[in-house]
């Protein structure tokens, strides 16, 4: 569950003070998928960028499955991160000296898994990249480097995935694809997804669509009308994308990270 209370963010610009979100208060129960809206400006990828714990909010607290993530040193921050959330970015932020199968085995390295060339060999296979796993990214297309960033950001297995705009520098069609492999996700392994995006469409395919406007939580629904539930994306999506959940023990033997 992610718990987000009372939570502002306020920077200092040009020797005066910006209100980037104004005592944000709601939650999301496990499993529920919920997109995020509101024009630019709004503070759409400032709050999703605080649930995952990479910035700090000025006042308030965010829990993630019952953890308060605000009150954590930086080091430990990273470890929970690790375990417990997977995010994409928009710009799909590459190691762009590593090669596709590298950038998807650092998180497992990270985490400890003796086998993490193996483990990433698969989740891009999951991906329908097992042709492009020698390539670095500047060799992969937009939406071959969206597909490694889902892989990456699911290598550790996080209970939690958000994504900001992960359809933003994509074409409708690849767009499409990006989004099965994740509702795939949600729908396979139980994945809180929680994503920023501006496309009306994408948000209406979530259970739940949360607006802000100027920094202040304008509205929390469930959206209505046909289509509006995820199932019928999952099902399409379950016969082209299947991630492994976890190595075969055959195969692999994680070892406890630090």
């Amino acid at each position: 569950m992610i718990s987000v209370k009372q939570v502002s963010m306020v920077l200092a610009a040009a020797g005066r003070s910006v209100t980037i979100l104004d005592h944000i208060t709601f939650a999301i129960p496990v499993k529920q998928t919920v997109a995020i809206v509101g024009p630019s400006g709004s503070g759409k990828s400032t709050l999703l960028g605080l649930m995952a714990g990479l910035d700090r909010p000025t006042a308030g607290s965010i829990e993630l499955d019952g953890t308060d993530i605000t009150t954590m040193s930086e080091s430990r921050m990273a470890r929970f991160r690790r375990e417990k959330v997977g995010y994409i970015f928009q710009s799909f932020h590459l190691i762009p000296t590593l090669t596709a199968l590298e950038n998807v085995a650092v998180p497992l390295e990270l985490s400890g898994e003796r086998h993490a060339s193996e483990r990433a060999a698969d989740l891009l296979a999951a991906v329908r990249l097992s042709d492009r796993m020698g390539h670095y990214p500047v060799q992969l297309s937009g939406g071959e480097q969206q597909r490694v960033a889902v892989a990456r950001a699911f290598a550790c297995r996080p209970p939690i995935l958000l994504a900001d705009e992960p359809t933003g520098n994509l074409d409708s069609a690849t767009g499409a694809q990006v989004i099965d492999l994740l509702l795939s996700l949600h729908r396979d392994h139980g994945t809180t997804l929680v994503l920023v995006t501006h496309d009306s469409t994408l948000a209406a395919s979530m259970q739940r669509v949360v607006s802000l406007r100027d920094g202040r939580l304008e509205s929390d629904s469930m959206p209505s009308f046909p289509g509006s539930t995820v199932e019928p994306a999952a099902e399409r999506s379950s016969s082209n994308w299947v991630l492994p959940s976890s190595p075969s023990s055959s195969d692999f033997t994680v070892e406890p990270g630090p």
